[in-house]
């Protein structure tokens, strides 16, 4: 097989298994899931689920980056529509957090995420969320907007919020309940960044 065709099968089959891990996950759960079906569903055997992401927990960890990727694209697109760039960031948070009542959000990225992945403050895609909040409450600190305090800190503190409260939506016994409570904390807390100046 010639170099770049072999490439392109490389990532179909890639693509394939990060759809059927997807899928899988999201309606099994990750321990409950099986390989062999999974695998079998797309045409594929284990071999190449090694291949391309060394274990299950690879491939798990390549869904949520895809999932928690469009997560954080889902609330950009929410904060487009709020108005100025301070409400902008109070409703991509609150978007993210209202996103834990989607039920693959809900299995795959903040009840097995963290179970099988580990702390998601460390995970490229919150990382990537990270480098966005910072530049927007470095602009909004810049505009006299949000006090001044360390542009990290405050993003971090911003994104970690976010991301607590849509694990404690998700965990919760009554998430449709528990989610405007967790919004109203998270917009209470971000308020006290915000200058006094308007």
């Amino acid at each position: 097989m010639a170099p770049r065709r072999r490439l392109e099968t490389m990532e179909e089959n890639r693509g394939k298994l990060i759809a059927a891990g997807r899928k899988a996950f999201a309606s099994d759960g990750f321990a409950a899931a099986s390989m062999d079906e999974l695998t079998a569903s797309v045409g594929l055997t284990r071999g190449a689920l090694y291949h391309n992401f060394g274990d299950k927990t690879g491939l798990l960890a390549a869904v949520v980056a895809q999932v928690d990727g469009e997560m954080a694209a889902r609330a950009r697109a929410a904060g487009a529509d709020a108005g100025d760039e301070w409400e902008q960031l109070l409703a991509e948070g609150a978007a993210y957090i209202a996103m834990a009542l989607d039920p693959e959000v809900r299995r795959i990225v903040l009840l097995d995420g963290p179970a099988f992945l580990g702390d998601p403050s460390r995970w490229p895609s919150q990382n990537a969320c990270l480098q966005a909040t910072k530049q927007t409450v470095g602009k909004l600190m810049a505009d006299g907007v949000m006090k001044s305090a360390d542009v990290e800190a405050a993003a971090r503190l911003l994104c970690g919020a976010a991301l607590n409260a849509a694990l404690w939506v998700a965990a919760s016994d009554d998430p449709p309940s528990t989610l405007p409570k967790a919004v109203a904390a998270f917009r209470l807390m971000a308020e006290g960044f915000r200058s006094g100046r308007r």
